[in-house]
């Protein structure tokens, strides 16, 4: 060990009369430690947020959509040259719509989404999310075996969110109307269609604003309500790597040509996770004039420690320590300080952070954050930067002190002594 490294650690601890100073060390330390464990909580709930959220839409949407102007006719070979590209895992038909759903409660506007319930639970996981019923209810004939329910066939089945059920008082089984904006002709003018369905079934994603108004019906019933025979809106496809998204995209509009168009999930939620990400960054800023704070604390302890140790500054430099040397004594002390906060801090952010995921002890309004509970994931790649920024910003706020250690001229620290 060297006497620099001997002497740095030395001066951590205060000599009985110096007690003062040692308390300003513990301070030090832990306020590096709180700044690392509260940057580490936040940026892990930011980072939670983006994840979360991420899941839950990739749950209700796929990761690309194929779209063609005035619909998608001939789509089951279209659907077999999209899963010929590189990257493609699995298509499926779907309509799209605005409707109106209405009960003897009363009538709110929803999202009419026509599937296949066949091929969707291949590219989206909306079937893990159904807490009442099945998605393969929706078949026009249902089979009596396996998880399938056997339903009245009066009216076809349609399949709706929880919030919208609670909203408009409707429970399993009952029956509703859907009312589409696009009229139908008839001797008396101009009329709205509408069509009775039997709800078949009840999904939670977790995500308030799909919940309350997001209702699937099968293709058939959709085509034959719309009056849209053999075509859809479009194909949804999965693909193996969601961050390649765009890239596949690509690949699908070049094998199957003008008109079709893609649209990839990160273009549908562009601005969203934009949004997050601006949001993240600039709590991380913010968050660092925490640690930035503790830094003062280092530079007034190191600072103090020197005006208390002029003594031996100067018996060390009458004995042939360099200026270098010196300010190496100070640069370790302060290192150390910081080093064990952001150490502290750290182990203290992950024990927080675990304990916070695992007891969803803070709700959430959903209908305002879109989930329920306070989601946490703490990535390796962000603890690392907080705590080398920390340790970083610790070593910068001992050069100060310890240049001015250096410059300590022996026979003025000696002269009254």
């Amino acid at each position: 060990m060297s006497y620099e490294l001997f002497i740095g650690l030395r001066y951590l601890k205060a000599k009985r009369k110096q007690t003062f100073i040692s308390i300003i060390t513990l301070i030090s330390i832990g306020g590096v430690a709180i700044g690392v464990m509260t940057l580490i909580v936040v940026i892990g709930v930011m980072t939670g947020f983006k994840e979360d959220l991420r899941n839950k839409i990739l749950g209700c949407y796929s990761h690309i959509v194929v779209l063609k102007r005035a619909g998608v006719g001939n789509y089951q070979e279209t659907m077999r040259k999209i899963e010929g590209v590189r990257g493609v895992l699995s298509a499926t038909p779907f309509i799209y719509s605005q409707a109106m759903l209405s009960s003897e409660s009363g009538s709110l506007g929803v999202v009419l989404r026509g599937i296949d319930p066949e091929t969707i639970g291949k590219v989206i996981n909306i079937g893990s999310n159904v807490i009442e019923g099945s998605l393969l209810n929706l078949k026009e004939t249902p089979s009596r075996g396996g998880d399938e329910f056997s339903i009245s066939r009066e009216y076809p089945g349609i399949v709706i969110g929880k919030e919208l059920s609670k909203n408009l008082g409707i429970l399993y089984n009952d029956t509703v109307r859907v009312i589409s904006p696009m009229g139908v002709m008839t001797p008396m003018g101009m009329m709205p269609r509408m069509k009775k369905f039997i709800v078949v079934g009840v999904f939670e994603s977790g995500m308030y604003e799909y919940d309350s108004s997001f209702v699937y019906v099968s293709l058939t019933s959709a085509q034959k309500f719309l009056g849209m025979p053999d075509v859809v809106t479009g194909i949804e496809v999965k693909i193996d790597d969601i961050y390649r998204a765009k890239e596949v995209a690509d690949g699908i509009e070049r094998d199957l040509g003008y008109p079709y168009w893609t649209k990839d999930w990160m273009e549908m939620n562009r601005n969203l996770f934009a949004a997050l990400k601006l949001e993240k960054i600039t709590m991380f800023i913010i968050l660092v004039l925490i640690i930035l704070v503790a830094a003062f604390n280092i530079v007034s302890t190191l600072i103090m420690v020197v005006m208390e140790k002029n003594k031996d500054i100067a018996i060390l430099k009458s004995m042939g320590a360099t200026a270098r040397s010196i300010m190496k004594i100070f640069i370790i002390e302060g290192l150390t300080i910081g080093v064990i906060g952001t150490l502290l801090g750290t182990m203290g952010g992950y024990a927080l952070g675990f304990f916070l995921a695992k007891s969803n002890l803070i709700k959430l309004p959903p209908d305002v954050y879109y989930i329920s509970t306070l989601p946490i994931r703490i990535e390796s790649t962000d603890s690392i930067l907080i705590v080398v920024s920390a340790i970083a910003i610790s070593f910068l706020a001992t050069l100060y002190p310890s240049w001015q250690a250096s410059r300590l001229v022996p026979a003025e620290a000696l002269r009254y002594e």
